[in-house]
């Protein structure tokens, strides 16, 4: 994997632990040679992974909307910082750059990012790995109600294993480059409509 585009937070959390393995992923990054893929900002989660990857001599693209960018929360040290129109031009190059995809703790337009790529991979529309770094247990309430999904006949078990999951950054990059997306010949059987 030569890219990878991590979701997360411009907010900090109140728990110590979602900073530490922000900047664990960065530095990992970094020495492995994976360029991040993110969307620019210097707050929060991100930053603390942006900035990880930049002090360990790595590489950090951001994809940022001019709108944000005026707001003056653009990151500015980065490798490259690529300015676009809006949030959709953002989350489409930040696809096309990647190579896969990390979200790490984060509200609402975390997992909205994570919901849109992980139902790319359902339809078949991409084959790359889409993971969660579940620091401090995060994503434990949202693991649960994916299996609540699979028990209530909403998501299949062949669309639940293609969330890959770890509390620690080298496990589940070593799960993400293991990956293999399954074959989907199609969404639903005719007879179920």
């Amino acid at each position: 994997m030569r890219s990878i585009c991590v979701f997360c937070s411009s907010s900090p959390g109140n728990d110590p632990t979602y900073a530490t393995a922000a900047r664990r992923l960065g530095q990992m990054f970094a020495q492995e040679g994976i360029t991040l893929i993110y969307g620019g900002g210097r707050v929060g989660l991100i930053g603390v992974v942006a900035d990880a990857v930049l002090d360990a001599d790595g590489e950090a693209i951001g994809v940022i909307p001019k709108a944000l960018l005026e707001r003056e929360i653009g990151h500015t040290g980065l490798t490259d910082l690529r300015v676009v129109g809006s949030m959709h031009e953002r989350k489409a190059l930040m696809s096309e750059l990647s190579d896969g995809f990390i979200a790490l703790p984060g509200g609402s337009g975390a997992l909205e990012e994570f919901f849109e790529v992980l139902t790319w991979a359902q339809l078949g529309e991409h084959a790359k790995p889409c993971g969660l770094l579940n620091a401090g247990d995060y994503y434990d309430p949202l693991l649960s109600l994916f299996d609540h999904m699979v028990e209530r006949g909403f998501l299949s078990e062949e669309h639940r294993a293609m969330i890959l999951v770890d509390t620690e950054p080298q496990p589940l990059l070593e799960s993400m480059r293991c990956y293999r997306p399954p074959k989907t010949a199609k969404w639903i059987d005719k007879e179920e409509t």
